[in-house]
């Protein structure tokens, strides 16, 4: 849908801004919206909370040792030996969220664990049955 971006702060941003955008114009024609991307500017996102009703942040706060283990398309491989320049982690930064609506530690949690936190959370606020 979107053309490849780079790991620069702006191209990031776009990239998660256009997403975003694209969110909230599904949403408000009745459609729900999943989004995974690594976000790492708190800006960004905030975007995104603002053009979605419904914006749910699950934070996946997992130690960069953990994520560099399960890195299986070698990219922290890459930017360590200069190969990726602005990777998320190693030579560019992570902004944490502030008040995520779910925390998932997955090195601590099983996809199991996880799965249940979220549609615990989707039942408790009546997104789902």
């Amino acid at each position: 849908l979107f053309p490849s971006t780079g790991f620069t702060k702006e191209e990031r941003d776009k990239h998660i801004k256009r997403a975003g955008f694209l969110a909230g114009i599904l949403e408000k024609n009745k459609v729900i919206v999943v989004c995974s991307f690594a976000s790492p500017y708190r800006e960004a996102r905030e975007f995104t909370r603002k053009m979605c009703r419904n914006f749910i942040e699950v934070y996946l706060n997992t130690s960069l040792d953990e994520c560099e283990k399960r890195d299986p398309k070698g990219l922290y491989k890459k930017a360590r030996r200069g190969e990726i320049k602005n990777f998320t982690g190693v030579d560019a930064p992570y902004e944490p969220p502030v008040n995520p609506e779910i925390t998932l530690d997955t090195s601590q949690l099983s996809i199991d664990e996880c799965l249940a936190k979220i549609t615990g959370y989707l039942r408790k606020n009546k997104f789902i049955d």
